[in-house]
């Protein structure tokens, strides 16, 4: 008899549930934030912003009346400029945020990175004074030289002494 599966058991996913909450993913939004952050501190964006006001200030000013769709002194305008810094802040301050955590990860990987480099200098700087000290024990060709040379004036001279 074939055993049935329960489709809420922990051998399939989960299907995702509908919700009124948007999704969206904060990596991406994250990205598109840094990007117009980085586009608003452009000198393209200065270009394109300063054109925007002035045709919004020449055509509010200069054209015929019933042309104009700013009639009050410019309050259209300055409800847009208001919009888009109130939503330009957050967006750069997102970015900055982001800036940081890399930041951040950044200095602890250094650090790391410095701890290890020192590490690995204090191990050769102990194996250098081990070799140094190891060298100063070592036979030297000289002393082996003058060594053999009284070793030899030794024999010469217990022959010396026996003949």
């Amino acid at each position: 008899m074939a055993k049935k599966l329960n489709k809420n058991s922990l051998e399939y996913p989960r299907e995702a549930r509908r919700t009124l909450k948007p999704s969206y993913d904060p990596e991406t939004f994250g990205r598109w934030s840094e990007r117009f952050a980085r586009f608003l501190g452009t000198a393209r964006f200065l270009v394109f912003m300063t054109g925007f006001v002035v045709f919004w200030l020449a055509w509010n000013s200069l054209a015929p009346s019933n042309l104009q769709f700013d009639h009050y002194p410019f309050i259209f305008l300055t409800l847009l400029l208001s919009l888009q810094a109130s939503y330009a802040a957050p967006l750069i301050l997102l970015a900055q945020n982001r800036q940081a955590d890399r930041d951040r990860v950044q200095g602890n990987e250094d650090r790391e990175r410095e701890e290890r480099n020192m590490a690995d200098t204090e191990y050769l700087t102990r194996e250098l004074a081990s070799l140094r000290s190891a060298i100063g024990e070592v036979t030297t060709r000289d002393y082996l030289h003058s060594e053999i040379a009284d070793a030899i004036e030794e024999i010469v001279k217990k022959l010396n002494k026996k003949s």
